[in-house]
Formats: structure tokens, C-alpha cells, sequence
């Protein structure tokens, strides 16, 4: 099985737009399109901002299953899907390290605003699209 890591970074890296998977209360699953990833380790774990009070964060803490999806709209037919677990991460440390100048448009009482949070997902498996083929593969 070859490695994808370098290409599907790429896709998480330039990409303006991430989809993000949940699962409601019910058991279905939910997707949200969001700003990309603020900060990556491989393809095995994602940082995202979000509104403590959205939605999705109660979702993820109810139940933790996740997945992410990137994809390149310059390569046409070029995608992937990670599965894996989404934590709500509300710590002064991590909050800090994902912030960027501008978030006050979002987040309006700074970095101590008790309704920004972070969003870390950890992947598990994968499934990457490309040249009208697809492969699954270990994380």
C-alpha cells in the first residue's frame, strides 16, 4: 500500500474549505463544510477552530467518531476521507497555539472568548480518490 501522506497533506494545505463529519444524537451523520485545518501533524492529527457553542462541539462530546474530508478542485477527481475521533480541546495552551491575528471577527473576546475552542481530530483509516481509482489505507 503506498503512503499518501505528502499528497493528501498538500490537499488539506491548500484547500480554502474542509468538510467535517459528526454523528447527531439519532445516530446519522452530519457534515459541515469549515475554514481548513489551522495546523496538521502528518495526516494523522487536524487542528480546527469552532464555537464552543456550536452544535457539532455538543455532537462530538456526546460521541467522539468523526471524519474529515479535502479535496483538490484544481485536480479534478482528486479527494479524501480520514475516519477517526474528534476531541473538543478548551485549554488556555492549545487555544493559544491555534490562534491567528483576525480571529476577534469570530471570536470577539479574544483568545479567552468562552465561546472559541479547539476542534482535534485524530485519524484512524483513510480512503484517497484519485486518477478514477480508490485506496483505503491505515493511518
Amino acid at each position: 500500500m503506498k503512503n499518501y501522506e505528502k499528497e493528501i497533506g498538500k490537499m488539506a494545505d491548500v484547500c480554502k474549505v474542509s468538510f467535517v463529519g459528526s454523528v447527531d444524537g439519532e445516530g446519522f451523520p452530519n457534515m459541515k463544510a469549515m475554514l481548513k485545518p489551522r495546523k496538521r501533524n502528518g495526516i494523522k492529527e487536524f487542528w480546527f477552530t469552532t464555537n464552543t457553542s456550536s452544535m457539532r462541539v455538543g455532537q462530538y462530546k456526546q460521541n467522539p467518531n468523526a471524519c474529515i474530508y479535502f479535496y483538490d478542485r484544481k485536480l479534478l477527481y482528486h479527494g479524501a476521507m480520514l475516519v477517526g475521533t474528534m476531541e473538543v480541546l478548551e485549554d488556555a495552551a492549545t487555544k493559544e497555539m491555534i490562534w491567528q491575528r483576525g480571529d476577534t471577527l469570530y471570536y470577539r473576546k479574544g483568545v479567552t472568548d468562552p465561546d472559541y475552542c479547539v476542534l482535534k481530530f485524530t485519524a484512524k483509516s483513510g480512503r484517497y480518490y484519485h486518477n478514477f481509482k480508490t485506496d483505503s489505507f491505515e493511518v
